[in-house]
C-alpha cells in the first residue's frame, strides 16, 4: 500500500529489512535517531524472505549465524540444527522483529527506485516503485550482497512451454515436480543444495553444468540438549573469539601449514576436516589459500571424495573442478549432491562439452541434442556485491551516478561509503568482509560503527559526512592487494563479478577477515574518523 501524503524527514533512512537492516533499526533507534526502513518484500527477512528455494540452508552454523547484541536473546533462542534451514532462519528473524517491536519501523513491499542527493538540504530523497518519496539525513543500504538474481540472456528464454522458476524468487507454497521432467541450469550453492531435493520429488532430472564446483557434506545433524548447554556455556568466549577471528566464527586451523606435515599426517587433518563438514574445510590448514602446494592437497583429497562417491567415471570426471583452486570460489555445502547423480532418473549436462544453444517451447538445446522438459529451474545466482545498488537510480552529490562512480569497479572507503555520496553508507557491501565472513556479526559491527560516526558528526555540528577520494582509493587497493596475496584472484568467481557478462572484475570482499577489519576500523575511529570530511551548511 502506498501514499502520496509527504512523508517527515527522518534521521535515518534503511533500504533493506533482512539481518542488516533490522539490526541497523534497533542500533539506530537506540541511539535516539528517527529511523524508517523500507522492505521491497511482503515480510522482513531480506535474503531469507526471498530464497525459499527447496532444501535452502546456512552455511554457517546456526549459533553464529545469529545475532550477539542481546544476552537474554542469545540464550533463550534454541536451534534445532547444526545448520538452520531457511524456515527456521526467517522464523528467528520474524522473532527478533516482534520482539524488539522493530516491525513498526519497517514499511513493506516498498522497492527504491531511485535516491537523490540535495546538497544544499543536506539530506537524501527516496522513491519507491509505487510513487512514495521518503526524505531523510541519513541513507543506509543495507540491501545484501546475494540479493540481485542474475537472470542469463539465453536466446528463446521467453518461448519456453513448461513452467519457469529461479532459486533465487521460488514461489510459496512451493510446486508440485511430481511425474515433471525437471531441468536445472547451474551448479552454485543454489542448486547443489536444492538438486537432491528435486531429484526425489521430479520423474527425471537434468542438470546443465557450465562450472563445476567444490561441494563439502554438510553432515548436519539435530542439536540435543546437551549441545544446547554447552552453546549457552561457551557463548562468551565463543563471540569473543568470532569478532578476533577472520570468518566470524571460532574456527581454528590445524596448527601447522600443509607443507609442513607429514603425509600421514595431512591425510589425517583432511579427513578430520571433511567428517566435520562445511566450508571450513578449504580453511583446514593456515596456508591453503595463500599456498599452492597445499590448497592441491586439500584439492586432490576433495577429488578422491567425489571419484569415491559418483560411480560413473565420466560423470565423476564432470563434476570435478579444473579452473580453480579449491575454496577460492566459495565450498559449497551439501545434502547428498554427488551421490544424486547415482540415481537412473538424474543426468549431468556438461555444457563445456555442448554449450546452450537455445531454449526452445520444449526444453533446452545445445549443440548436441534436445532436452525435452516439463520445468526449468534457473540457479543461475545473483549480480553479486554491488547490483543490489547498481540497479537503483542513485544520484549523490554533483549529479554523480552511482554507474558513473563505479564504472570501473566499486570504491569504498572501509566499505561503508563511497567518495562522492554524502550521508550515504552501506553495510556487508564490497570492501567490507562481508561474504567471507560471518554477516549477521560483520553488520553488528559495521552499524555499530556507523552509530558513533553519526554521533560524532552530529556532535561536532555537521550536517554532511563525505569520505575523500585518495582515502576510498587507498583502501580499495589495499582490499585489492590483501586479495592478490592469496589464491583468491586464480578463480573467475563473482567474488570478481566474473559471473556478469560486462562487469568491470575487481575482488570486492575484504579476505584479511573480519579481526583485522574490526581493528582497522578503531584505529580510524581513534583518529578522529581519519579520512571522513565532516561540513557544516
Amino acid at each position: 500500500m502506498t501514499s502520496n501524503t509527504p512523508h517527515p524527514v527522518r534521521d535515518v533512512l534503511i533500504v533493506g529489512a533482512g539481518f542488516a537492516g533490522l539490526y541497523a533499526v534497533h542500533a539506530f533507534r537506540r541511539a535516539g535517531l528517527d529511523v524508517v526502513c523500507l522492505e521491497a518484500g511482503s515480510d522482513v527477512g531480506g535474503t531469507w524472505y526471498f530464497n525459499r528455494y527447496p532444501g535452502a540452508r546456512c552455511d554457517v552454523e546456526s549459533v553464529d549465524y545469529s545475532y550477539s547484541f542481546d544476552e537474554d536473546l542469545q540464550n533463550e533462542w534454541v536451534w534445532s540444527e547444526r545448520y538452520a534451514t531457511q524456515p527456521e532462519i526467517l522464523a528467528y528473524i520474524h522473532h527478533v522483529a516482534d520482539r524488539f517491536d522493530l516491525r513498526r519501523h519497517v514499511l513493506l513491499e516498498r522497492r527504491v527506485t531511485a535516491a537523490r542527493f540535495d546538497e544544499h538540504a543536506s539530506r537524501w530523497t527516496v522513491r519507491t516503485a509505487g510513487g512514495e518519496e521518503h526524505r531523510a539525513r541519513y541513507l543506509l543500504f543495507a540491501t545484501g550482497s546475494l540479493s540481485a538474481p542474475n537472470r542469463p540472456d539465453i536466446p528463446g528464454a521467453d518461448e519456453f512451454a513448461g513452467d519457469t522458476y529461479f532459486t533465487a524468487r521460488w514461489p510459496e507454497p512451493g510446486p508440485s515436480l511430481a511425474g515433471k521432467r525437471v531441468g536445472v541450469i547451474g551448479t552454485g550453492s543454489s542448486a547443489i543444495q536444492s538438486v537432491p531435493i528435486l531429484a526425489r520429488e521430479a520423474d527425471s532430472l537434468t542438470v546443465f553444468q557450465r562450472t563445476a564446483n567444490y561441494s563439502v557434506p554438510a553432515l548436519n545433524r539435530p542439536l540435543t540438549d546437551e549441545d544446547q548447554r554447552r552453546i549457552r556455556a561457551e557463548y562468551p568466549a565463543r563471540r569473543a573469539k568470532a569478532r578476533a577471528s577472520g570468518g566470524g566464527s571460532p574456527h581454528e586451523s590445524y596448527p601447522k601449514r600443509a607443507v609442513e606435515c607429514t603425509p600421514e599426517e595431512r591425510e589425517a587433518a583432511l579427513e578430520a576436516g571433511w567428517r566435520n563438514g562445511g566450508v571450513l574445510f578449504g580453511k583446514t590448514f593456515p596456508d591453503q589459500f595463500t599456498d599452492i602446494t597445499a590448497n592441491d592437497y586439500a584439492r586432490e583429497f576433495a577429488e578422491r571424495k567425489i571419484r569415491e562417491i559418483v560411480r560413473d567415471p565420466v560423470t565423476a570426471r564432470d563434476l570435478i573442478p579444473t579452473d580453480h583452486p579449491i575454496g577460492t570460489k566459495r565450498i559449497c555445502t551439501d545434502s547428498g549432491y554427488f551421490e544424486t547423480f547415482n540415481k537412473d532418473t538424474v543426468a549431468l549436462v556438461n555444457l563445456r562439452r555442448e554449450p546452450i544453444t537455445r531454449i526452445t517451447p520444449r526444453g533446452v538445446e545445445t549443440t548436441a541434442a534436445l532436452y525435452e522438459l516439463d520445468v526449468l529451474v534457473y540457479a543461475t545466482g545473483f549480480d553479486a556485491m554491488t547490483g543490489a545498488l547498481t540497479r537503483i537510480d542513485i544520484t549523490g552529490a554533483r549529479g554523480r551516478s552511482i554507474t558513473e562512480a563505479w564504472a570501473d569497479g566499486p570504491v569504498t572507503y572501509l566499505g561503508v561509503q563511497i567518495p562522492g555520496f554524502p550521508n550515504l553508507f552501506t553495510v556487508n557491501g564490497p570492501g567490507a568482509p562481508s561474504v567471507l565472513s560471518n554477516m549477521v556479526l560483520t553488520a553488528e559491527q559495521q552499524v555499530d560503527w556507523l552509530v558513533g560516526l553519526l554521533q560524532h558528526a552530529d556532535g561536532a555540528g555537521a550536517t554532511q559526512v563525505e569520505v575523500r577520494d585518495d582515502a576510498a582509493v587507498k583502501w580499495t587497493d589495499h582490499v585489492q592487494q590483501a586479495a592478490d596475496a592469496t589464491l583468491f584472484p586464480r578463480a573467475n568467481s563473482w567474488y570478481l563479478g566474473a559471473n556478469i557478462p560486462g562487469k568491470p572484475r575487481r575482488f570486492m570482499p575484504y579476505v584479511a577477515g573480519l579481526g583485522a577489519y574490526r581493528q582497522r576500523c578503531e584505529e580510524v575511529r581513534e583518529d578522529g574518523y581519519e579520512g571522513f570530511v565532516f561540513t557544516t551548511r
